[in-house]
């Protein structure tokens, strides 16, 4: 017998619809390339969106044609979220930190057949010409007077586009399992892989992440995404945003700069601020340069890659912020887990607390998790067993765009998602490692990350690195990697002292090697490929 309720798909339009009706005067902001500001709101999002699906209807986009952007996280980008999703195309966000021959791989893989740039990175697609020959359209996130000269196919300027078309349109219906984006993950072996996710799987993730220990959006937040568009949906906000009417504050290309966010966070009242690492350090560095605070910022979002409990401590004592942790994948839409307190951590000496904030946290709801060991058993959720960390759920990718099988998901529908991680009683998971990155020693397992986060606590280091190299005896040993924070002074042996007591023994680095800088993904992950290779015939002074 079934249930006698109303049978509505969920559709990303619906999203924009309840936006335009309850939320229609909350802003958007966008930081421009050129200096300005940009101010829309909710309400005249929705028209201009309407308009843009008009525009695309005219020139025939189709049901399931995937529809290409190569864009920072601006108001424009936004519309096009929603636009072509909307009328049932896909949208696919290019990584615009890739690799040319990358990106002609993805284009050509995914079969874009229009693309939608930035004005900045029209050079780039004139570099890829022929090598993207399926390409028919190119539109320039620009007005009609800035629009580039460039030998690309139909170029023509995005408000050119739009101009003149309706501002209402009849939103269709179709089933809620249809494909509304693609996302390519940016692995470091082999070509990315594309990861294709539906109506059904965003709307779920939205409602998911914004719950009250997930992300935690209401309409009272203004969040600021320093996680972009043109990568795993900037963490879903673009959708829980307008479904909740929190005030959008987007940084465009100031993604990386501190003195940027900094303005931002503070001259547009942010409460909630998302982004990796890489990021916060660099707003804490220009904090600490400038004496500035962060406004009426309530909290942080961290994810990506492990947040060191010196970033975290930091934002707390010294600017009242708090930090959630979080994980989760392209392949997760992409938010997995989010850390959000206990009633009794309040309780809890300040160093029990600090360890259980390092961590990943719990699974949003629509996530499993488990971990299993090396025979593919389940391991206990005791926060000591250690193994392979297994997702599945609604927003958990089933397989692959255009890839027949896929070595990452087993038969029983689990995704494996290559991290070490152990999992408490309380449902806190923290991840240990990358199965990739995870160092043996004498048969142990050393964690990285745990070495790394305990680096960065030292005042004089702003960036560290822990890889495994080759020993005679040990099989492999940890080597630790460090930037120093601008003018400091740290010497090999101090920065080993600094180990002491923290960790056993065994686990402290056998040397430390001091560089300029440390190689990204296009994430702003540590490419530890690049670092293996760079080191692969380093000796260790202990081998």
């Amino acid at each position: 017998m079934k249930g006698l309720m109303q049978d509505h798909p969920l559709l990303i339009s619906s999203i924009i619809r309840f936006a335009r009706r309850n939320h229609q005067r909350v802003e958007i902001v966008s930081a421009m390339g050129d200096g300005r500001r940009h101010r829309t709101t909710y309400g005249r999002a929705y028209r201009r969106i309407a308009q843009l699906a008009h525009a695309l209807t005219a020139l025939g986009v189709a049901p399931g044609e995937r529809i290409a952007t190569l864009a920072w996280n601006d108001y424009r980008h936004f519309e096009i979220y929603y636009a072509v999703s909307g009328i049932g195309a896909v949208c696919h966000t290019l990584n615009l930190r890739l690799f040319p021959e990358q990106l002609a791989y993805i284009i050509n893989h995914a079969d874009d057949r229009m693309i939608f740039v930035d004005p900045m990175f029209v050079p780039l697609l004139e570099q890829l010409g022929d090598a993207i020959p399926g390409v028919r359209h190119v539109v320039v996130l620009c007005d009609e007077d800035e629009l580039p000269s460039a030998s690309l196919p139909d170029l023509r300027s995005y408000e050119s586009l739009i101009a003149g078309h309706d501002e209402e349109y009849d939103w269709p219906l179709f089933d809620e399992n249809t494909a509304s984006s693609l996302c390519y993950t940016s692995g470091t072996t082999g070509n990315p892989k594309g990861v294709l996710y539906s109506h059904r799987s965003t709307v779920l993730h939205a409602y998911a992440a914004a719950l009250p220990d997930g992300i935690s959006l209401s309409r009272r937040d203004a969040v600021l995404p320093v996680v972009p568009m043109f990568h795993v949906n900037a963490w879903g906000i673009p959708y829980m945003a307008p479904m909740v009417g929190a005030k959008l504050v987007m940084p465009g290309q100031k993604m990386a700069d501190g003195e940027a966010l900094q303005a931002l966070i503070e001259d547009e009242g942010v409460t909630v601020a998302l982004g990796v690492p890489t990021i916060w350090l660099a707003l804490l560095q220009y904090l600490e340069r400038s004496g500035k605070g962060l406004g009426r910022l309530e909290r942080t979002m961290v994810g990506g890659a492990a947040c060191p409990p010196a970033m975290i401590k930091t934002f707390l004592e010294r600017y009242g912020v708090y930090t959630r942790h979080g994980w989760g994948m392209t392949e997760m839409s992409p938010v997995g887990t989010v850390n959000t307190p206990r009633p009794d951590w309040a309780e809890m000496e300040p160093e029990e607390r600090e360890r259980l904030m390092a961590k990943q946290g719990h699974g949003l709801f629509g996530v499993e998790m488990r971990i299993t060991g090396d025979d593919g058993e389940e391991l206990p959720w005791d926060g000591e067993s250690r193994g392979q960390l297994e997702v599945r759920g609604p927003f958990v990718c089933a397989g692959y765009y255009r890839l027949e099988e896929s070595p990452s998901h087993k038969p029983d529908g689990w995704f494996m998602t290559g991290d070490v991680a152990t999992i408490d009683a309380d449902g806190y998971m923290q991840i240990v490692d990358r199965t990739k990155d995870v160092i043996k020693s004498g048969g142990e397992w050393v964690s990285s990350i745990d070495l790394e986060n305990l680096a960065v606590a030292h005042p004089a280091v702003a960036e560290a690195a822990v890889i495994g190299v080759a020993h005679p005896k040990w099989s492999e040993r940890p080597l630790l990697i460090v930037v120093k924070q601008p003018g400091a002074e740290l010497s090999r042996d101090e920065m080993l002292a600094f180990f002491d007591g923290k960790v056993a023994s065994w686990w402290i680095p056998d040397d430390v090697v001091f560089v300029e800088e440390l190689p990204h993904t296009a994430t702003g992950k540590v490419q530890k490929t690049a670092l293996r290779e760079q080191f692969r015939d380093y000796v260790l002074p202990t081998a």
